[in-house]
């Protein structure tokens, strides 16, 4: 069930109005919302809600046990068995057929011919980030950093539909004590919320889908037959169809959930403002950085240790991110690109500190610089990210610099005014946004849902027939 769809706006009126009913009932609105995630997780294939069952139950298992003991030995082994677990569930379906198809290619090639069966398992949809949450959770028990919920609350927080599918990733701490306090319907900022929904609708109907169809698909489907300018463009045009997407995914799951009485996380801070790629992580996908941060980077010794010691902390942790979002080389690529780009800005900030040197503070024309330095290097990590093979990547990398002499047919005002516009707006300081804001929940009820209805009507005429499914629906 997507969320651009009227299936979904049917649902969620269902469930909105059964929460707030309930809402002095906190055991039956869990049950509820629950009850209601379940059915959202099963439009896809029921089946794989019996997964989202087990690993629930691998993790209140687990998480019980290690809370039971004072032993820390014991602890760790119910620790390590519960993640060992939850990442063997992550790993068959995820990894299984990418690892038998190049074993069994590496056999071949030594002329060992089939020795192994090939599976490929049918992948459930969001295994990855309800995994990710269920990992947390055991190890922030381990931590003692949270108490073990009660196995309905660990069931909801894994569930709840508004970010099941694509996040963010919350953490235990901040979704787990929302469940045990009553929300209150006066206190919902129904218009930042209404303004976050329909934000996120405009990103993907309008804004994602215009870019893919306009220049994307085209350019990474055959690269050859577009001009050097159309397959640069359509570099940069990816960019902002996956920032779009996926943020405007965030922002509809933040503003149903704020409508329902919960908090999300930020996930995403106008990532492409960014001066460098430690900034960049910063602001892109927030949640999963900072797991990757306390769950991998920090417990391999983080920046403790030797400067080879740290860059291979930084590089395991961004191959792995890579690795974490799909099983092909081409994630990986994309993850060993951006570990490179920060073991080599780590480098430089350590030898400076060793020098005696204090922080490099750009001036203006130099941080635009870095801004845009950076917004490339993304981009060319991205073209490995998008690619359906390294074949793919490479023919699209090599037109950039071999296909100039070809007509340009892709490259329109509007596509070229749409990545600028997207750009630009990112660069507004958030000052300015929190001033928008704030005159926005100052006009009249009215005026705001005259204001709402024109720009869904402008989503409806201007976005395509049928909505693709948001990108990070297949991590």
């Amino acid at each position: 069930m997507l969320f651009p769809t009227i299936d979904f706006a049917l649902f969620f009126l269902v469930v909105f109005g059964v929460g707030w009913s309930l809402s002095g009932r906190p055991v039956w609105w869990k049950l509820a919302m629950l009850g209601f995630s379940y059915f959202f997780y099963a439009w896809w294939d029921p089946r794989f809600v019996l997964l989202l069952v087990l690993e629930t139950l691998i993790a209140h298992v687990g998480a019980r046990r290690i809370f039971a003991t004072d032993d820390p030995v014991r602890a760790k082994r119910w620790m390590w068995l519960s993640v060992g677990g939850l990442l063997a569930i992550l790993g068959y379906f995820k990894y299984a057929g990418f690892f038998a198809v190049n074993l069994d290619n590496l056999l071949r090639g030594i002329g060992l011919g089939n020795l192994i069966p090939l599976v490929q398992p049918t992948l459930p949809i969001a295994i990855s980030f309800f995994t990710f949450m269920a990992i947390s959770y055991v190890v922030d028990v381990y931590r003692r950093q949270l108490d073990p919920a009660a196995p309905i609350d660990l069931a909801v927080y894994l569930a709840f539909f508004p970010h099941l599918v694509a996040g963010p990733i919350v953490r235990g701490s901040e979704l787990l004590p929302q469940l045990k306090r009553r929300r209150d319907p006066n206190r919902v900022d129904y218009s930042r919320a209404a303004v976050l929904i329909i934000q996120g609708l405009f990103k993907k109907v309008v804004i994602s889908s215009f870019i893919a169809s306009a220049i994307v698909d085209p350019v990474f489907q055959s690269p050859s037959s577009h001009s050097a300018l159309d397959v640069l463009v359509g570099v940069w045009g990816y960019a902002i169809q996956i920032y779009c997407d996926f943020s405007g995914y965030t922002d509809i799951a933040i503003g149903l959930a704020m409508l329902l009485g919960i908090s999300f996380p930020v996930n995403f801070d106008a990532p492409y403002s960014a001066a460098t790629l430690q900034d960049f992580w910063r602001r892109w996908h927030i949640t999963l950085s900072r797991w990757l941060r306390d769950y991998l980077y920090i417990p391999l010794g983080g920046n403790r240790g030797s400067e080879a010691e740290v860059a291979r902390n930084i590089m395991l942790t961004m191959i792995l991110g890579g690795l974490w979002h799909g099983a092909a080389w081409t994630f990986l690529a994309w993850g060993f690109l951006h570990g490179a780009g920060q073991v080599v800005g780590h480098v430089r900030r350590e030898r400076r500190a060793a020098a005696g040197l204090p922080p490099l503070v750009p001036s203006r024309l130099h941080h635009v610089g870095q801004v845009v330095f950076t917004f490339q290097f993304v981009c060319l990590a991205w073209i490995f990210f998008r690619a359906t093979s390294f074949t793919n990547a490479f023919a699209v990398i090599g037109r950039i610099f071999t296909g100039w002499g070809a007509a340009s047919n892709l490259v329109t005002p509007l596509v070229v005014l749409t990545i600028v516009a997207v750009l630009l707006v990112q660069q507004v300081p958030t000052s300015i946004g929190e001033r928008v804001a704030a005159a926005w929940s100052n006009l009249h009820l009215a005026v705001q849902a005259i204001l709402l209805a024109l720009v869904l009507l402008a989503i409806t005429t201007l976005g395509p027939t049928g909505v693709a499914p948001f990108i990070y629906y297949r991590f």
